[in-house]
């Protein structure tokens, strides 16, 4: 076995994943050869892992203190997730995150001993190196990942500019969940291989039905559906921000769990609403298109069109985040009476008749609490999980769950123990650390 393979099947088993499927194996083949790689894929497909595993075979440990790799992301949940999946190889290898939002004093900090990897949105990044607290002068592997998105935000004169800083890479690899007509020459792969695992917009697997409300009151008919799948996990897409809320609201009223996402959220609250649909805390997320691809969410037993959207590859995206990896799954189409569908989805869709009372599911099991305590404290999952059973009385599997962020962390418990656990660690400290423990707002 060659040390290629080795390091490959290292990181592989610290991730716990038996095999790579065949568009990584495509994406590793080529990139093995040096050659730079236009990598296009749906969501869902484990483009990640396609990038990753490259660029950790490009780091060489003899070089200290200088950026090697950059991953340029165009959204913060997204630079989270390929850290999170990075971290997981457990490569020995330094990486930081840059993203607007996150505390640039503890990014600036974080690089006077630079790491070997920078995951960084394009904005955040380019006031670094105009403020001259960033250096990208040998970085030799260059990732675009999600290029069709970091364009569609608006971030094209950021990515230009970056790319005016980069004078030593070798090996640039660019990901797209779309196929555009052609690229920015700045993005410099005119010369790479192209390698297209794009599907239809409506994978075989994928279940769509159509759900019709009466009149104009489509509020009523997603009520509908979404008490008649109970307790499975889903994603409500909209088109505009106001639509999130509205059914936020609607949700509220009936004590359905669940979480809003959209761009105009401030950052921590984002997070916090994916974090409780990671943990089960929310079995449901309404979102813009903004969730629709690039997070690190779970399997979902289906997602809803409650605004249908007006091209297509926002619907291929929508739809890759169930039936993904060839599982099977539903979505949903809700459109009031007089709601015409678009183009592109001309076709017969079956009509799903909703039960006539509208049952609110149960709660979920688990609910999450706020830990005032995080990484740059010093404290771990096994710290967290230790001061909740001796401390909070818990037994183990009360616990679910566990993310620690920066400066606070975030639990899953299950709910008839949160009470419980709130009075027993009052005033209580962690690693001689005095912490404020309650339920997460």
């Amino acid at each position: 076995m060659n040390i290629q393979d080795k390091k490959v099947n290292e990181a592989l088993a610290n991730l716990q994943i038996a095999s790579l499927n065949e568009m990584q194996l495509a994406a590793l083949e080529v990139c093995k050869k040096g050659k730079s790689l236009v990598l296009l894929s749906p969501t869902g497909s484990g483009k990640t892992l396609a990038f990753l595993l490259p660029v950790l075979l490009n780091l060489k440990p003899e070089i200290k203190n200088d950026i090697q790799a950059l991953i340029v992301v165009p959204s913060r949940e997204l630079a989270i997730q390929i850290e999170q999946v990075f971290k997981a190889m457990q490569t020995g290898f330094k990486i930081m995150l840059s993203y607007g939002g996150h505390d640039i004093k503890v990014e600036i900090n974080n690089l006077v001993e630079a790491p070997a990897v920078v995951i960084a949105t394009p904005g955040r990044l380019a006031q670094h190196i105009r403020q001259k607290s960033i250096f990208l002068n040998n970085v030799h592997t260059l990732v675009y990942d999600e290029f069709d998105k970091s364009l569609e935000l608006g971030f094209q004169e950021d990515l230009k500019f970056i790319s005016t800083q980069l004078h030593s890479v070798k090996q640039r690899i660019l990901t797209s969940a779309t196929q555009a007509e052609s690229l920015p020459d700045f993005a410099g792969v005119e010369k790479a291989q192209t390698i297209n695992f794009l599907t239809d917009a409506i994978p075989p697997q994928l279940d769509l039905k159509l759900v019709k409300a009466i009149g104009t009151d489509k509020l009523e008919a997603l009520l509908g559906l979404v008490c008649k799948q109970g307790t499975l996990n889903g994603l409500i897409f909209c088109n505009h921000r106001e639509a999130v809320e509205r059914i936020s609201e609607i949700l509220t009223r009936r004590e359905i769990q669940h979480g809003s996402f959209h761009g105009g959220m401030e950052q921590i609250d984002r997070e916090k609403s994916l974090i409780k649909f990671r943990n089960g805390s929310h079995r449901i997320l309404i979102t813009t298109d903004l969730a629709s691809r690039g997070l690190d969410i779970p399997e979902l037993g289906y997602i809803v069109h409650y605004q249908v959207p007006h091209q297509e590859s926002a619907f291929t995206h929508r739809n890759g985040r169930t039936a993904r990896m060839f599982a099977s799954g539903e979505a949903f189409l809700v459109l009031a009476e007089e709601e015409k569908l678009p183009l592109y989805l001309q076709k017969e869709i079956e009509i799903l008749e909703l039960p006539a009372e509208a049952i609110t599911p149960p709660p979920t099991e688990f609910e999450t609490v706020y830990v005032s305590a995080g990484k740059k404290d010093k404290i771990n999952k096994i710290d967290l999980v230790g001061f909740f059973i001796q401390t909070g009385s818990l037994e183990k599997e009360d616990i679910g769950k566990i993310e620690v962020l920066d400066f606070s962390s975030f639990v899953a418990v299950k709910r008839d123990k949160v009470h419980q656990l709130l009075f027993n660690t009052k005033n209580q400290k962690i690693k001689k650390k005095a912490v404020k423990v309650d339920v997460s707002n």
